[in-house]
């Protein structure tokens, strides 16, 4: 897994959490790349905006001082989860090839369940018909796969629900973040 270079402010507090004793600016943000939570503490006299994308890379950086660490899912406040979400949509399409790939490569986690089956709104029966297509001809993009499967979801949504999910709940398998 490669370290994250870049990562987009989700929520900026400039006092910290409210109920810890500790006063002192913190941010929190998510990594471009592996879509990691993170809290990060920024240089003395910086003040960073929801939404800026911030250097967080191993090189010098101008407004990071130093990254806290990974963000726990229970730390994410409500505003940096409307953030979040923001975020999400906007990279799922910026990154569409990157996700209609999962539809084409996606496979089998057990005997009884498929990684498709984890998407919001998969069953067997989406599965079935995606399986079945991509045999004949591997998914361009999200168009594609809702010109060529007939009822199908919504795969953009799905994928960005499951990666909201992904980041703010507990789950046994993650597709998408790491």
């Amino acid at each position: 897994m490669a370290k994250e270079e870049y990562a987009i402010v989700l929520e900026y507090l400039p006092n910290g959490y409210p109920l810890e004793k500790k006063i002192m600016p913190i941010a929190q943000a998510i990594g471009e790349q592996n879509l990691t939570l993170l809290e990060i503490v920024p240089r003395r006299g910086v003040s960073l905006e929801s939404g800026e994308r911030i250097y967080i890379g191993e090189g010098k950086r101008d407004k990071v001082y130093y990254i806290l660490g990974r963000l726990h899912r229970e730390k994410v406040t409500e505003s940096a989860k409307n953030q979040l979400k923001e975020f999400v949509e906007k990279m799922v399409g910026e990154h569409e090839e990157r996700f209609v790939d999962f539809f084409n490569r996606s496979e089998a986690i057990n005997k009884r369940v498929h990684q498709i089956e984890l998407l919001p709104g998969f069953g067997k029966k989406h599965m079935n018909e995606i399986l079945a297509k991509r045999k004949e001809e591997l998914f361009k993009d999200f168009e594609d796969m809702k010109k060529r499967i007939p009822n199908l979801p919504d795969p953009k949504k799905a994928v960005e629900k499951r990666i909201i999910q992904e980041l703010t709940e507990m789950e046994r398998q993650n597709l998408f973040v790491q």
